[in-house]
């Protein structure tokens, strides 16, 4: 029997160069590959119609996003009220296929009467209000800061919408605690975020610099680098790649002072590929403990030692595959003392053996027999 299954992405998902969309793109690239016949909405705000797209979807519908500042003033939170589209309930209705909601961002129809009789995935990424909230905290920009406060709220108001869902699936163990608290009638179940490697592949022995990774346009990531430059790469005397998407002039000028500090600017999707491969130690490092990291998984199968703090592990089972450090100077020590030994086959094996459960074919194989 034919599979068919709506997915509702709230971007693009191409070219999935971060976090969110990764999910996305893998997620339905995988499917397809399964057998799946995906009808594909997209809320377009910048990216554009992709082409590749259509090599795994049997359709897909771009909508336009509506980002005026009138959608900014209903209680409604702006990310959801933005992607609000009478096309798309009208392209939903044409059939009974199930409907995949990608973040609480698409969830506008979720508990739409005339829906009432489809199977609802929810899609969970983040537990949105935490995640608006901890922005707030790292923002400086008052206005930003103002926005990002109000929309946590709203959010949080919004999330009850969720009882309508038939299934939640969630990236980390620690947002399926929360959630099923929330919803304890519901089904929660764990589904990590599928990504973009088929297997892992981690260069022996040693390389020569330690690399930072992410989007430089979020709050999250600059605060991050600020920590990271100011309070540990700065106190090293190896080679630092700070390597992402549009670093502001703050983050030129953190590292400006340091001449082993090197930031790589918008490398292309092959050589941040490299940079990964080669580096010697990933020094991750973040504020929020929401969701899971994605870059985080990219350094896991493809780079060799990861340091990183508590909170960039939270919900994931992935301890054991890093130097957890919460200090700054623990962080150093441990950069120094990583410096002096090589990533072995056996070390390799045991991030294998780790990696299992986030097996992209292993979690598509999960998601149809759920749905």
């Amino acid at each position: 029997m034919d599979k068919h299954l709506h997915i509702i992405s709230f971007d693009v998902p191409y070219p999935a160069n971060y976090g969110g969309v990764i999910d996305v793109f893998y997620k339905l690239k995988n499917l397809h590959k399964a057998g799946v016949k995906i009808i594909l909405h997209c809320f377009e705000y910048g990216r554009g119609e992709q082409k590749e797209l259509d090599n795994y979807c049997s359709k897909v519908y771009y909508y336009k996003r509506k980002t005026s500042f009138i959608n900014q003033l209903s209680s409604i939170p702006f990310i959801i009220k933005s992607r609000k589209s009478e096309q798309l309930i009208t392209n939903l209705l044409k059939d009974e296929y199930p409907i995949l909601f990608e973040g609480l961002h698409t969830c506008y129809f979720l508990n739409d009467k005339r829906l009432v009789n489809r199977f609802k995935i929810y899609r969970e990424s983040n537990i949105e209000h935490e995640y608006y909230a901890h922005l707030a905290k790292s923002e400086n920009n008052p206005i930003k800061k103002l926005y990002f406060n109000i929309e946590a709220k709203k959010l949080h108001n919004f999330q009850k919408q969720l009882v309508d869902a038939d299934l939640m699936l969630v990236v980390s163990t620690a947002d399926r605690d929360y959630l099923h608290s929330q919803f304890p009638t519901k089904r929660v179940e764990y589904l990590p975020s599928f990504h973009a490697f088929d297997e892992v592949k981690i260069k022996e022995g040693k390389g020569d610099y330690v690399l930072y990774n992410g989007n430089l346009q979020v709050a999250e990531n600059i605060k991050a680098v600020e920590y990271l430059i100011k309070n540990v790469f700065s106190k090293i005397k190896h080679p630092v790649i700070i390597a992402g998407l549009k670093p502001n002039a703050e983050i030129y000028n953190w590292a400006k002072p340091y001449a082993h500090i090197q930031i790589k600017a918008n490398p292309s999707e092959t050589e941040m590929q490299a940079l990964i491969e080669n580096a010697h130690i990933h020094g991750l490092y973040t504020h929020q403990a929401t969701g899971l990291k994605l870059k985080l998984l990219n350094v896991l199968y493809s780079g060799r030692f990861c340091i990183c703090n508590a909170a960039m592990l939270i919900g994931t089972n992935l301890q054991a595959t890093c130097i957890v450090n919460n200090t700054a100077n623990e962080m150093i020590e441990a950069i120094n003392n990583t410096f002096q030994k090589e990533f072995t086959p056996h070390l390799i094996s045991l991030r294998k053996q780790a990696l299992q459960a986030f097996d992209n074919t292993g979690k598509t194989q999960q998601l149809i027999d759920r749905i």
